[in-house]
């Protein structure tokens, strides 16, 4: 598995360098590997930014004196395997860090990773500390916002969750399989247990033939349950307007049936691209992409829409289990006013009757149910929609929700629905 090993380590250095979630970096490392060494590179990257407070703290006991950032980086895959894996044997996790510390530093930072590494072996187990922030590797600044927000019980639940392994959730794209079919092709495949149309596995899907081919895609159930319940049917125009990397402006398609008009909107190019080569894989024809900033008006588009899907860019905090870095960025107290002008701004779009889906993938309030609440007071033409939850779910009855880590099995998720009165 010494390959896996260096393409997690090639992840890590890359995170460290552009100070961004290495996942270019480290699906170019997957290609070519089998699906048990793509999964363990995974783990290893995942495991490493998700728990780097903690090994920090852990390695400080047995390190002194500066160290080049590649032997840190080396330092922390190695100990994360040591503390936390237990099918790696430990002299193999040992051998290969002083291995790729000869080949990225020298050989006297090679003597300084082996000693370092079988002294921390010989003092495990090692003490977790109370703190909770150096204990799920979250920064004080996050901690200190879900404490005011949740307590003490719910705020260690979070970030416990956080560190865990997220399972993968595939959305069947109906135009081009089913259901019953993947369940027998697709290693440990299960039916989501509660949104229909959804398959959960384990370990990464890119390079199984299903995925290629355009008969599934990967979509967390918070995410699709945002198009779901939006009311959305074929034949309406909609409109998605931050829409990359696409997966809602997908899911909206086919529930259209890929039938009538889908503008997905971005405000980046290359982000374009991205959802032209999805929609052209999953075989879907009536989106149309737009290069467009959610808060500049577009008059052709004023009362047009049947409904606008407005997943507003957020500070993330709800998907931290698959962007560990997201942690490590102090959420900016001025993404509330741009939510309020994108979601302003998508309300013009919406025609009499029709519908308007606030969405984020974070569970902060203020960017959340005050943001929503907001916008009830400013805009008296517009009123919360009791949405169809799916039974099942265990979601409470009402026009919004916020769905945290570790309560429903999926991302922590805002979704609010809003209805134009006719």
């Amino acid at each position: 598995m010494a390959g896996a090993r260096d393409a997690a380590l090639r992840a890590l250095i890359a995170f460290r360098r552009d100070g961004a979630w290495p996942e270019s970096a480290l699906k170019d490392a997957l290609r070519g590997m089998d699906r048990r060494e793509a999964a363990l590179a995974t783990r290893l990257c995942n495991g490493v930014l998700q728990n780097r407070m903690l090994l920090d703290h852990w390695l400080s006991d047995f390190v002194r004196g500066k160290l080049q950032p590649v032997v840190r980086d080396i330092l922390r895959l190695a100990a994360y395997q040591l503390c936390f894996l237990d099918r790696i044997p430990p002299s193999a996790a040992v051998n290969e860090a002083v291995e790729q510390t000869r080949r990225l530093a020298n050989q006297q930072a090679a003597r300084l990773v082996n000693g370092v590494l079988r002294n921390l072996l010989r003092a495990m187990p090692l003490a977790l500390p109370d703190d909770l922030s150096l204990r799920y590797s979250h920064p004080e600044p996050i901690v200190r916002l879900f404490l005011a927000q949740f307590g003490r019980e719910e705020t260690e639940r979070i970030l416990q969750t956080d560190n865990e392994a997220p399972q993968t959730v595939l959305q069947v794209n109906p135009l081009r399989g089913n259901a019953a079919a993947l369940l027998e092709e697709l290693p440990g495949a299960q039916p989501h247990p509660w949104l229909p149309g959804c398959l959960t596995v384990s370990g990464p899907v890119e390079q199984t033939a299903a995925f290629r081919e355009g008969r599934v895609y990967v979509q967390d159930a918070a995410a699709h349950l945002a198009v779901a319940v939006s009311g959305i049917e074929p034949g309406m125009r909609v409109l998605d307007c931050c829409a990359a990397p696409g997966g809602k402006s997908f899911a909206a398609a086919l529930q259209m049936q890929n039938r009538g008009t889908l503008y997905s909107c971005d405000i980046h190019p290359h982000r374009l691209d991205l959802i032209e080569r999805g929609a052209e894989r999953l075989g879907i024809s009536i989106l149309e992409t737009h290069l467009q900033d959610a808060s500049q008006p577009v008059p052709a588009w004023r009362s047009a829409m049947d409904v606008v899907l407005a997943d507003v860019p957020c500070s993330g905090l709800g998907v931290i289990r698959k962007k560990p870095d997201i942690r490590y960025h102090e959420p900016s107290a001025e993404l509330p006013a741009l939510q309020r002008a994108i979601l302003a701004q998508q309300a013009e779009y919406v025609r009499p009757g029709g519908v308007l889906l606030y969405s984020t993938c974070t569970i902060l309030r203020r960017e959340n149910e005050a943001v929503a609440e907001d916008f009830l007071r400013t805009h008296p033409d517009f009123v919360p929609e009791n949405a169809p939850w799916p039974e099942g779910s265990g979601i409470a009855p009402g026009a919004m929700v916020t769905l945290l880590p570790g309560q429903h099995e999926t991302d922590g998720f805002f979704i609010c629905k809003f209805r134009r009165k006719p």
